[in-house]
């Protein structure tokens, strides 16, 4: 293989370990990335939060209730027990009991509303975490097919390496320096010559260029300075 032919196999080879570095770089990113199970897990507990606020209201309620309940039923029985005869201390007992029983009916309405809060966020909290749990084994599946595509990219690398390294053994200190330093600035540091054009920059090539590479000598492109290679 001519020393162009090297460098050129060489370019192919830096350019397939830059692919495969690539890939496992961005494997990395998205096995990092998990925005929307982050986002499902803070809303099913700040659904939770919610739902536990409004029980514990509800509760609250509860307590209240059953206070005015057991006040409503003594009142009542002192009212209507026969023990008191007092006509003005028994007006004075139907009012309390009359205020009693509104304010018996005012809660009752509360807790009902409570209790229809309460049952629909419920279901809200039960939707979230069914979601959540969705999320969940969507997440750990990608994350399976991730690192599968993560440990096939390792192992081209762990394949490419040492045959890139035995391939740079073989090319000469100064032609490597200069394919290392073109590659500073281009991607591609070598380019094909095909009927008569540098394929780097696309230029019509002096005849006396192209036939030297064709020869096999180190030329590079009057134009974009890439190293010339012929198949």
């Amino acid at each position: 293989m001519s020393l162009p032919g090297q460098l050129y196999r060489l370019q192919q080879l830096d350019l397939e370990l830059q692919r495969q570095q690539d890939l496992i770089n961005g494997i990395n990113e998205q096995l990092n990335k998990n925005e929307g199970l982050i986002e499902a897990e803070s809303e099913l507990t700040s659904r939770k939060q919610r739902l536990a606020e409004v029980e514990k209201r509800q509760k609250v309620v509860e307590w209240a209730l059953e206070d005015l309940q057991e006040k409503t039923n003594h009142l009542s029985k002192k009212l209507y027990g026969g023990a008191i005869k007092n006509p003005k201390e028994l007006v004075n007992l139907e009012q309390q009991a009359k205020d009693l029983r509104s304010k018996l009916g005012s809660k009752e309405n509360d807790l009902l509303e409570l209790m229809t809060q309460v049952e629909t966020m419920q279901g809200e909290v039960k939707a979230s975490a069914e979601e959540l749990e969705q999320l969940s084994q969507e997440w750990h599946q990608k994350q399976e097919n991730l690192k599968q595509r993560k440990s096939a990219a390792e192992s081209k690398l762990a394949k490419l390496s040492p045959d890139r390294q035995e391939l740079a053994q073989q090319i000469s200190r100064e032609a490597l320096q200069l394919y290392e330093q073109i590659r500073l600035t281009k991607q591609e540091p070598v380019a094909k010559v095909e009927q008569g054009r540098c394929q780097g920059c696309r230029i019509t090539l002096p005849t006396s260029q192209w036939q030297r590479a064709k020869a096999g000598d180190l030329v590079q492109c009057s134009s974009c300075n890439r190293i010339l290679y012929l198949e």
